[in-house]
């Protein structure tokens, strides 16, 4: 329970009490919103008002149950008139690797990922884990983003938090019967998910097969990596492709300024992810983009090419340049 006084140590207390919940709440928000972006900025004015707040929390909930009333409200008001977010292929049809144009998508119509830092739990059993990897996969995170609001919530308080139908009507202040009715058309909604599991050897061994073809750019060997109907796309661009011949075949045209890129291993949405730096004329590596690979069945399924670096890389640590390698 947080007391609170207007002492400037009680409040120093409560903000510390806040911030341990910051993590699950960007993760909860993420979710609910589609972009790692607004769910910082969801979480950020959930800690403001719970601050402002402070003196009407009177403890007859947890500070989580209050916080995640806080962040749900957030998140509606986020929400309200606002076109959901997608994946490209959601978008439109697939194109050929030589397309006519290169349309933009419109400004935050697309699902963006996140770093597995911000939103997977510390200290999760492996089991838990993968449950949490899974529920930020970008194709379940997108998959959401088609339930109405108030359904997305309660979806994701009760089968992905594992809340009490109870406790979610409580804080969507709704009854449990409408909470059961939400629940059963949100799951009859929602495409099933495999649980991958952590990597194994296997898919270690193929994305240091992947990190080596990409660099030295040997598309015969790309090409066995893949699912032959697997899927590229590469926001904000509204292009996106469909089987490995015609990402190769991308790769071969107007992709073929990657050759000569450097990837950097990071971890997003519970997937494996590299950081893309293309050669840079005057010398080392400049960011170009976020991949991110959905690996089933020992080969690469999708992989999501994110292309708004100068946001991505400083929310993913990642550097906004690599030196030339020092000669040997």
């Amino acid at each position: 329970m947080v007391v609170v006084t207007t002492s400037a140590h009680v409040t120093d207390d409560l903000t510390g009490d806040l911030e341990t919940y910051r993590r699950e709440l960007t993760g909860y928000c993420y979710r609910m919103l589609g972009s790692g972006f607004d769910a910082d900025d969801a979480v950020q004015e959930t800690m403001l008002r719970a601050w402002q707040a402070q003196s009407r929390f009177e403890g007859r909930s947890s500070l989580r149950v209050w916080l995640y009333r806080i962040a749900t409200n957030v998140c509606l008001d986020m929400l309200r008139g606002r076109q959901r977010r997608a994946l490209p292929m959601e978008m439109g049809p697939a194109l050929g690797a030589e397309p006519p144009a290169m349309d933009l998508l419109p400004a935050g119509s697309w699902v963006s990922p996140v770093a597995d830092e911000r939103v997977l739990p510390v200290g999760a059993d492996p089991a838990e884990l993968v449950e949490a990897r899974e529920s930020v996969r970008l194709a379940f995170v997108a998959a959401l983003q088609q339930l109405p609001a108030r359904q997305r919530a309660a979806l994701i308080l009760c089968d992905v938090l594992r809340w009490q139908a109870a406790e979610a009507a409580a804080l969507l202040e709704t009854s449990v019967a409408a909470v059961n009715s939400a629940l059963q058309r949100a799951r009859a909604t929602l495409p099933s998910t495999t649980q991958a599991g952590p990597l194994g050897d296997r898919e270690r061994d193929l994305l240091a097969r992947y990190v080596t073809a990409f660099e030295s750019y040997d598309v015969d060997t790309l090409v066995t990596l893949l699912h032959t109907d697997a899927v590229q796309h590469m926001p904000p661009y509204a292009l996106w492709l469909r089987g490995a011949d015609s990402i190769i075949r991308w790769m071969l045209g107007h992709g073929a300024a990657c050759r000569g890129s450097r990837l950097v291993a990071t971890a997003a949405n519970g997937a494996p992810a590299f950081a893309q730096y293309r050669p840079d004329p005057a010398g080392g590596h400049r960011p170009w983009s976020l991949q991110v690979l959905d690996v089933t069945d020992g080969r690469i399924a999708t992989i999501h090419t994110f292309l708004d670096t100068a946001e991505l890389y400083p929310a993913f640590g990642l550097p906004d340049f690599l030196p030339p390698a020092p000669m040997s």
